[in-house]
C-alpha cells in the first residue's frame, strides 16, 4: 500500500497545513517511539488525529484506503462479484459476500457480513456494474469489511472509466506488511510437496497447493502456489499431480 500511505500523507498534509516533509517526519518519530512496532500507515493515523485530523466516515478515493482504518467511506463501481458463501462457525451459520469495487483511481476487495447488505445481491438490487457508496467500513488485510453497523446504498453518482482489478505497488521482501498488494523480483529457494485435494466445485478433479520460499536479498518469506500457477511455470499436470515427477520437476524450479 506505499501508494496509499503517500495519499494519506498528502491529505494530512492539506487538512492540517504542515508540508509532507513535515508529517513524515512526525511519523517517523511515533514509529521510533513505539520501538517500530507500528507500521507507517498506522503512525499515520496517530499523527493525523494527534493533529486533529479526523477520517471517520470523510468520503475518500479507493487508493486513500489504508490498513487499519476504521470509519472508512467510499464511493465506486462494483467490477465483479463473487457467488454468495455460506458457512458455519462456533454453532452459528452465515454468509459471506465478496466483490471488487473500483474507481477511477484503484480497486479493492469488499468483504460482506451482514445478511441484509449480502440480501441485497441476493435479490439483485446491488449486482455488477451498481455504484455504491459504503460508510462506516474497516480495512484489515487488504480488504475492506463491512459488518453489522456499516452502510451501503446505491450510489447516483455516474462512474464510467473506473479500474477493473487493483495494481500491485512494487516492493521488496523485508517491506511489506499484512494487507499489501505488492510485486517482487525473487528468486525460488525452496519447494515444498504438494498437497492434493478434492475440488469441491467438480467432482472427480484434484487440485494442487504448493508451499515455497522466496528470496529478494534482502528477506525470505513463504509463499503459495496453485496448481493453476504451476502450470504457469510449464510444469504438466502429469507432473503437478504425481509425487514422484513433482520430485524431480521442482528441482528444475530453483533458482
Amino acid at each position: 500500500m506505499a501508494d496509499s500511505y503517500a495519499n494519506l500523507v498528502e491529505r494530512i498534509s492539506q487538512a492540517s497545513k504542515l508540508g509532507v516533509g513535515e508529517i513524515e517526519g512526525k511519523i517517523e518519530v511515533k514509529r521510533a517511539k513505539l520501538s517500530g512496532l507500528i507500521s507507517k500507515e498506522g503512525a499515520a493515523q496517530i499523527v493525523a488525529a494527534e493533529l486533529g485530523v479526523s477520517f471517520d466516515n470523510e468520503l475518500m478515493k479507493i487508493n486513500e484506503l489504508v490498513e487499519g482504518m476504521k470509519r472508512a467511506r467510499v464511493v465506486g463501481k462494483v467490477t465483479e462479484v463473487f457467488p454468495i458463501r455460506s458457512f458455519s462457525k462456533n454453532g452459528r451459520e452465515g454468509k459471506v459476500c465478496n466483490f471488487f469495487l473500483g474507481d477511477e483511481g484503484s480497486n479493492f476487495k469488499v468483504v460482506l457480513w451482514d445478511v441484509n447488505h449480502i440480501a441485497l445481491f441476493e435479490k439483485g438490487e446491488m449486482g455488477k456494474d451498481s455504484v455504491v457508496e459504503i460508510s462506516n467500513a474497516s480495512v484489515r488485510n487488504g480488504e475492506l469489511h463491512l459488518g453489522a453497523f456499516s452502510g451501503i446504498k446505491l450510489s447516483g453518482q455516474k462512474m464510467d472509466n473506473v479500474k477493473s482489478k487493483r495494481e500491485a505497488s512494487k516492493s521488496i521482501l523485508k517491506d511489506i506488511k499484512t494487507g499489501d498488494y505488492i510485486r517482487v523480483r525473487a528468486s525460488v529457494v525452496q519447494m515444498f510437496e504438494p498437497k492434493y485435494f478434492d475440488d469441491k466445485k467438480q467432482e472427480g478433479k484434484k487440485r494442487a497447493l504448493v508451499n515455497f520460499v522466496i528470496d529478494d536479498g534482502t528477506e525470505s518469506i513463504r509463499a503459495l502456489m496453485n496448481d493453476q500457477k504451476l502450470g504457469e511455470f510449464g510444469l504438466t499436470n502429469e507432473e503437478i499431480f504425481s509425487p514422484e515427477l513433482f520430485a524431480v520437476k521442482k528441482n528444475d524450479l530453483l533458482g
